[in-house]
């Protein structure tokens, strides 16, 4: 399943956040939106997920989601978002009680996101015996487990350490590359765009517009930080972000 947003724009009240967002992201692709603070990345996403409803413009669904997708559109969210007193089973079975599937079948998938996600282990830990990292693994095994056509990450790696930021991009590509999945990945880090993103999407200071989409065509197992195409690319991405984003610092001061 695609997602494509027509003429898509927002505002509250009298406040413009975005402007005539179009854009395509494809099954398969990761898409990594990027631009200054305030910019409305985060309202972007929520317009796209079905939790606001956009002033002017529309965000469909072409095609059909997986086999057996429980959620078509399901959000990874930068808290992590976890019940303190469950489990790491406890927690990702948490979506599927909502959804009249036989016991097996649910068992059978949470079994298998835990596998996938390197999580099997700790199935019985509950959320303060984990790493940041691990904690956001299992909000990312969490959404795997309703089968979504579309990942919605709201800078699901900005609360983690450097160390670990980078060991979880790791995982998101292997995870990517045995699963192909689709996602709209919202970040302010401009390092996580670059090793992600087959698009990255630069948006202006508010009201949000698409500057350019930058298309990345490097295989993501290639983009180590020491690559000078990747350094070279992301310095790209900062020279088109650099004074949009000190404007944009001095508005939110003031």
């Amino acid at each position: 399943m695609d997602l494509r947003v027509e003429g898509l724009s927002h505002r509250y009240d009298d406040l413009e956040v975005l402007r005539d967002i179009n854009l395509e992201i494809n099954a398969g692709e990761i898409v990594c939106v990027i631009g200054p603070s305030g910019c409305g990345k985060s309202t972007l996403l929520r317009l796209l997920g079905g939790l606001e409803q956009p002033s002017e413009g529309q965000v469909l669904q072409v095609g059909e989601p997986p086999e057996g997708s429980l959620n078509p559109l399901t959000y990874v969210f930068q808290d992590f978002a976890l019940l303190p007193w469950r489990s790491v089973e406890g927690n990702v079975s948490l979506v599927l009680e909502g959804h009249k599937i036989p016991a097996a079948e649910k068992e059978a998938r949470i079994a298998d996101v835990l596998e996938r996600t390197r999580l099997s282990d700790f199935r019985n830990a509950v959320p303060k015996q984990l790493s940041g990292g691990m904690k956001q693994r299992v909000a990312i095994a969490r959404a795997l487990s309703v089968n979504p056509a579309v990942l919605l990450m709201d800078e699901p790696l900005s609360a983690l350490d450097s160390q670990t930021r980078e060991l979880l991009m790791d995982d998101l590509i292997d995870l990517w590359e045995r699963e192909r999945f689709t996602s709209c990945y919202i970040t302010h880090n401009l390092a996580e765009a670059v090793r992600l993103g087959h698009k990255v999407v630069v948006l202006s200071r508010r009201p949000g517009l698409i500057r350019e989409v930058v298309e990345i065509d490097m295989p993501l197992k290639e983009r180590t930080l020491s690559n000078p195409v990747v350094a070279g690319i992301q310095q790209q991405l900062w020279d088109m972000m650099r004074k949009e984003a000190q404007a944009a610092d001095v508005e939110l001061a003031g």
